[in-house]
């Protein structure tokens, strides 16, 4: 068991290094430089391509590596459970859309002339309420799980860590791009609980 623990944290630390690396603005400038404007049209894409292909090893763990249960939600509660999960996921397609889900994916790159393919602070919405909703209903999904067992545990454990994290460098580097906007918009705006303001 703890075997599966180790190997559980271990792919979770692996995936979350190499994909904050690959999403700083060192590998993009990096890329640039390589690829000049060949980058600058594909490197979304293909950096979300890469993303969701060495998540899905990681997600799988769980379910092939030894395992105990460790409770589950009891009917009708589970019911309850799953909606805020739904509603969860609800909230990262309107947060995607609020910001641009062409842009978000990389297709909006793809067609885009060179000039208007910067990205925009985007402050309303859902983002008036907290700076990364997108992490906010990720970890609700993660945590609303009806059957929790030890790799469950140990991978929604880990993401937690590596969303939150994620989210501290992600600070860092839209203040690199945004500047006092972002500066003004961080002041006012909470991370990840709306009315809780701890940065």
């Amino acid at each position: 068991m703890l075997t599966s623990v180790l190997l559980i944290l271990l792919a979770v630390l692996v995936y979350g290094a190499v994909h904050s690396l690959l999403a700083s603005l060192w590998a993009k400038a990096h890329a640039r430089r390589l690829f000049g404007s060949l980058a600058e049209r594909l490197y979304r894409l293909g950096y979300n391509v890469f993303a969701i292909l060495t998540l899905l090893p990681v997600l799988a763990l769980p379910l092939v590596l030894p395992d105990e249960p460790l409770y589950s939600i009891p009917f009708p509660v589970t019911l309850l459970s799953l909606f805020i999960q739904a509603l969860a996921g609800g909230v990262v397609l309107v947060g995607l859309l609020q910001t641009g889900l062409g842009s978000f994916l990389g297709l909006r790159q793809l067609a885009a002339p060179p000039g208007d393919r910067e990205p925009r602070l985007v402050v309303r919405g859902l983002y008036r309420w907290v700076r990364h909703p997108l992490y906010t209903a990720g970890l609700i999904f993660l945590w609303l799980t009806p059957v929790m067992t030890v790799n469950v545990l140990a991978l929604d454990a880990s993401l937690t860590a590596y969303i939150i994290i994620g989210a501290l460098f992600e600070e860092r580097r839209l203040l690199k791009e945004f500047g006092p906007a972002y500066q003004r918009y961080r002041e006012e705006t909470p991370m990840l609980i709306p009315g809780l303001k701890l940065s």
